[in-house]
């Protein structure tokens, strides 16, 4: 695929191999330009066939886009990010240290304080992770890196975040991707998933720090999900009584089958941990976790801050812009790919094209409607919801509530509860809104029916109602292969889920 010395865009040379799989590879690299090390990872779309290869490129740029609004000292930092011949390449900072893996095997067994203070900056981590929002899908020793500071670093965001976001489509036998080990029951059955799959991961990698192994384990995956989804885990007082109790209950309550009885979010698994960190004391010496501690380089706030909202470059100036020139900036900007730009532009003059042509207008009616499809497409789901509803509620108002438009506004709406991991609250929406759409009798109208009832059996899976899911995905499957035909990928896809549900409750 790439040897030794290869330079990616005309700027990064590659140098060792330090990691390969079945889609591409990772290499430290020589960044020419600013002289330093990288880490350079390449994906392969051609691994995969067709239309499924310009996804895998669609999601791959957006994703690694997302991933840059992440600012937290313990997330690799994304450096660059593009196409090379055949290759998808994401440029990263080069950490070292050792991964968590080998810092858990060469020191066993692991001092629990240690696996307090590893878990508790993980939180802090993920929680600017999930405030943007994003799920990491693949949180394991593997892709942790314990520097020689003792702080740690998260590796494999953005990717994970690519691959694992349609798994039976992109690997086509429906096994998911990931490491079964670690991989929450929502997750492996191909529910939806959020911050609370993140928390079932940390649980489980807390539990192997504490007591030296994975609470589920077998000789085949299907063997360590079925473990996942029906054994409770093995208390690990059990296995190393000096664990503090309020630990031992905290590592059952994330390793929870139903995700809402996990704890709501990792702030608040953060602050059950702060009492259980070391307070005194020295480090016991390079990649002690618990350096950052009781050795702070610096002081940090005593509570998770919450994301400010971005100034748009607009609203420092008091000169009133140009509606017209700005669209067309916009226009340019979406053209080229630059969608966060794009956002900016529209975030700053919808109030002077409010104040312009009237709050009401055509015109800023679809500035607003630009500005939150561009908001959903740079990932900014958060911003996107309010600006949905608003739009959905004037135009049931002006319509009716069964306008396509309206409907249209609502379903948007509902896919930003569902990437915000509010399952319960999107699945609410889309049973709400798949009447409306059974009842057309549009080809259009019938095709976003069926989304809607996949979409709500996969919410069914991530809330851990697998009766429910199955019995809906399979009335599911006889009515797509009515209307598609048994070979068509959508009824394919279906088929596949309810294979692995079949044998998993099995």
């Amino acid at each position: 695929m790439s040897v030794p010395g290869r330079v990616i865009a005309g700027r990064y040379e590659l140098s060792t191999l330090i990691g390969q799989g079945g889609m591409g590879q990772v290499w430290t690299a020589y960044d020419q330009r600013l002289d330093r090390r990288v880490a350079v990872k390449l994906l392969r779309p051609d691994k995969v066939a067709g239309q499924e290869a310009d996804e895998l490129r669609r999601r791959f740029v957006r994703e690694c886009r997302v991933t840059a609004q992440v600012d937290h000292p313990g997330l690799v930092t994304v450096h660059d990010a593009g196409n090379a011949d055949d290759d998808l390449y994401l440029v990263m900072q080069y950490v070292d240290g050792s991964d968590l893996a080998d810092h858990l095997a060469e020191h066993d067994p692991y001092p629990w304080p240690w696996a307090v203070a590893v878990a508790t900056q993980l939180c802090a981590v993920l929680s600017a992770v999930h405030a943007v929002p994003i799920v990491h899908r693949d949180l394991k020793p593997r892709n942790v890196m314990v520097k020689p500071d003792g702080t740690l670093t998260v590796l494999d965001l953005g990717v994970a975040s690519v691959i694992d976001s349609d798994t039976t489509r992109l690997t086509h036998t429906g096994s998911p991707i990931g490491s079964p080990a670690y991989m929450a029951p929502e997750q492996a059955m191909g529910g939806a998933v959020g911050p609370y799959t993140d928390i079932y991961a940390l649980g489980v990698l807390l539990h192997e720090l504490l007591s030296g192994n994975v609470p589920f384990a077998g000789t085949t995956a299907l063997g360590v999900l079925h473990r996942h989804l029906y054994e409770p885990p093995l208390p690990v007082r059990q296995l190393r009584p000096e664990t503090p109790e309020a630990l031992e209950a905290l590592v059952l309550r994330m390793l929870a089958k139903d995700p809402q009885h996990r704890p709501a979010s990792t702030q608040e698994v953060y602050e059950a941990l702060v009492p259980l960190l070391p307070t005194r004391g020295n480090p016991s010496g390079p990649l002690d976790p618990t350096r950052p501690f009781l050795r702070p380089s610096a002081p940090w706030p005593d509570r998770a801050r919450t994301p400010a909202a971005q100034p748009t470059p607009m609203e420092s100036t008091s000169k009133r812009p140009d509606v017209a020139q700005a669209v067309d900036d916009v226009k340019r900007l979406l053209g080229e790919g630059r969608i966060t730009q794009a956002v900016d532009i529209l975030g700053a003059i919808l109030p002077a094209a409010a104040a312009q042509h009237g709050e009401h207008s055509p015109v800023v009616r679809t500035l607003r409607k630009q500005y939150a499809a561009t908001l959903m497409d740079d990932g900014q789901y958060r911003r996107a919801l309010p600006e949905l509803r608003r739009l959905a509620d004037e135009r049931a108002a002006e319509a009716g509530v069964a306008d396509p438009a309206a409907l249209q506004f609502r379903y948007d709406a509902a896919q930003c509860l569902e990437q915000l991991g509010e399952p319960a609250a999107a699945l609410t929406e889309y049973r709400a809104l798949l009447p409306y759409y059974e009842n057309q009798y549009a080809t259009t109208d019938r095709e976003i029916a069926l989304e809607v009832r996949r979409r709500i059996g996969h919410l069914l899976l991530a809330l851990g109602d697998r009766a429910a899911a199955h019995d809906m995905l399979r009335a599911l499957l006889y009515d797509a292969e009515r209307v598609h035909g048994p070979a068509h990928a959508f009824p394919g896809e279906i088929r596949r889920t309810l294979h692995w549900l079949g044998q998993v409750r099995g």
